[in-house]
């Protein structure tokens, strides 16, 4: 997989002087990034894409109306258990959900992958994540991985394999899994991985063919275990600078927020716009609050319009750009000195979202409505 960076690995080809791919059967072009194009310099780069698509044969080309990569191959069935997908992207990770080893390269891998087929990676060491019990209302995937990074520390699983296990594991959505294996970038994976079972095989029923899962061995060996009791936990913050500075709600209530932003490949998916119109519906959010949500791909969106989710969000306040990476790149919705956001993204770094002395805090969708209605940074079971 390549985004809208794509234009990176095309001149390394042309700097080799390749003129030939491996298997454009194999290669997927999505332009999530900076979509639609904003600048000239930006359509040019999207011209190159579409011509490299265009020239070369590959037909899994998604042009500026698809939506965020990740999603949009996962739904488009490009993803399956057992599969081995690279891309530009650190956030490939998400792949695991689905039962597949996800990571991300650089444009001059991509490039060499796309001539050579062939690519050098190190087998990683396993860890497992043992999750038990349920989630109380109002926490989410979301806050797992929140409080896992916080404990762990952002090199916590620092080129590792992380396997989620446990009885609550299989209980859990796809939409949560992707949230999850998102996130677990944000320790340090090199992959993460879901086991594939019935929900797996639901999700793909309509979206692919018959596919051969991998499994880990019954006597498998991990170099860590970790154990997490899903009802000790309690919604989660990210706080400006690093996600791994992450803390309890009753840490950070009260916080002033300026802008809201419901998006990114980790919780712009239609399950997650639709936790945030429960809490909103009837509701208004605060007029000194800049509402923006950004689904993650056109198809999340047509099904945000027609179950009337999106109407909801609508009438609560906020404003809908098109399907992509939208201000979780740095694409509309940036920020001025002193001002606070609060996002469902995946990164809180600074300067990720215009002004560097301006502060991102990352929160679920439900925690991300609720400070939305108030105007400062909210508990949602206050709204459930």
């Amino acid at each position: 997989m390549s985004h809208t960076a794509t234009w990176r690995s095309v001149s390394v080809m042309q700097k080799v002087g390749a003129t030939k791919l491996y298997d454009a059967n194999r290669i997927a072009v999505v332009l999530d990034h900076i979509a639609p194009a904003k600048s000239e310099k930006n359509a040019k780069d999207h011209l190159v894409s579409r011509h490299f698509a265009r020239d070369f044969g590959v037909q899994k080309f998604f042009d500026v109306d698809a939506g965020i990569a990740h999603l949009v191959l996962m739904e488009a069935g490009h993803v399956l258990p057992g599969h081995l997908i690279v891309g530009t992207d650190s956030h490939c990770t998400i792949y695991g959900s689905l039962g597949a080893l996800g990571t991300g390269i650089g444009y001059t891998e991509v490039a060499s992958v796309w001539i050579t087929g062939k690519l050098w990676m190190k087998v990683p060491e396993s860890y497992k994540i043992v999750l038990n019990g349920a989630f109380r209302s109002g926490v989410y995937g979301k806050d797992l991985m929140l409080h896992l990074i916080a404990s762990l520390g952002a090199d916590g699983c620092g080129y590792k394999s992380v396997e989620f296990a446990g009885d609550a594991t299989p209980r859990m959505s796809v939409s949560e899994r992707m949230t999850m294996t998102n996130l677990a970038m944000e320790m340090g994976v090199k992959c993460a991985f879901v086991p594939p079972d019935a929900k797996t095989a639901e999700y793909l029923k309509d979206r692919a063919p018959a596919f051969q899962p991998v499994l880990a061995d019954p006597d498998a060996e991990y170099e860590k275990t970790i154990e997490v009791a899903l009802d000790k936990l309690d919604p989660m913050v990210a706080c400006p600078h690093e996600v791994e500075n992450s803390k309890p709600i009753g840490n950070v209530i009260g916080t002033k927020i300026d802008q809201a932003f419901l998006g990114s490949c980790a919780n712009a998916k239609y399950e997650d716009l639709e936790i945030a119109a429960g809490i909103l519906k009837g509701r208004k959010i605060d007029p000194r609050v800049r509402f923006i949500i950004t689904p993650g791909s056109k198809q999340i969106f047509l099904e945000a319009i027609k179950s009337g989710v999106a109407a909801t969000l609508l009438e609560s306040g906020g404003v809908f750009t098109n399907p992509g990476c939208g201000a979780c790149a740095g694409d509309g919705g940036v920020m001025t000195d002193g001002e606070v956001c609060l996002s469902t993204a995946n990164r809180n770094f600074l300067g990720r979202m215009g002004s560097s002395k301006a502060s991102i805090y990352l929160s679920s969708p439900a925690t991300l409505a609720a400070s939305a209605i108030r105007g400062v940074i909210t508990d949602p079971r206050e709204f459930l």
